[in-house]
């Protein structure tokens, strides 16, 4: 069912969305996501959240920043730690796939109905929960 689920939401692609000319791959769209929803995390807060290794994480780093859609900036008080931002031209992207996004859902959950579609986020959130608590599962995503 989940590998099912996997391919038919595109979780499989190279490329989750285009945004602003740009091919956004889904591990940048996530990286995008985390940077927008939190205020000027650290490289490690962000890489932290998405349980992806610090030498993978920069390299996507980089390449969004090669792209314009991050900044790197390092923090004033220990230029060890880089703090980012989303550029201008990032938070149009950000905004572009959430509203990918949100159009998709909305017409795979307009085949349900009301209850069905409540039934299938609750099930969602109770998955997300156990999953966080499960040992051999995943890192929380805090």
């Amino acid at each position: 069912m989940f590998q099912i689920m996997t391919r038919r939401f595109g979780l499989l692609d190279k490329n989750c969305c285009t945004a602003g000319g740009l091919d956004i791959s889904l591990v940048q769209s996530h990286i995008i996501y985390e940077i927008d929803r939190k205020h000027n995390p650290s490289i490690q807060q962000v890489a932290d959240a998405l349980s992806i290794d610090i030498t993978t994480f920069s390299r996507q780093v980089k390449s969004l920043v090669k792209l314009g859609l991050v900044q790197k900036t390092p923090l004033p008080e220990d230029r060890r730690i880089y703090i980012l931002s989303l550029t201008t031209q990032g938070k149009f992207v950000a905004t572009v796939i959430d509203e990918q996004m949100n159009d998709y859902l909305k017409e795979v959950f307009s085949h349900m109905s009301e209850f069905e579609r409540d039934m299938v986020i609750n099930a969602v959130k109770l998955l997300n929960e156990s999953m966080a608590k499960s040992s051999v599962c995943c890192t929380p995503l805090g």
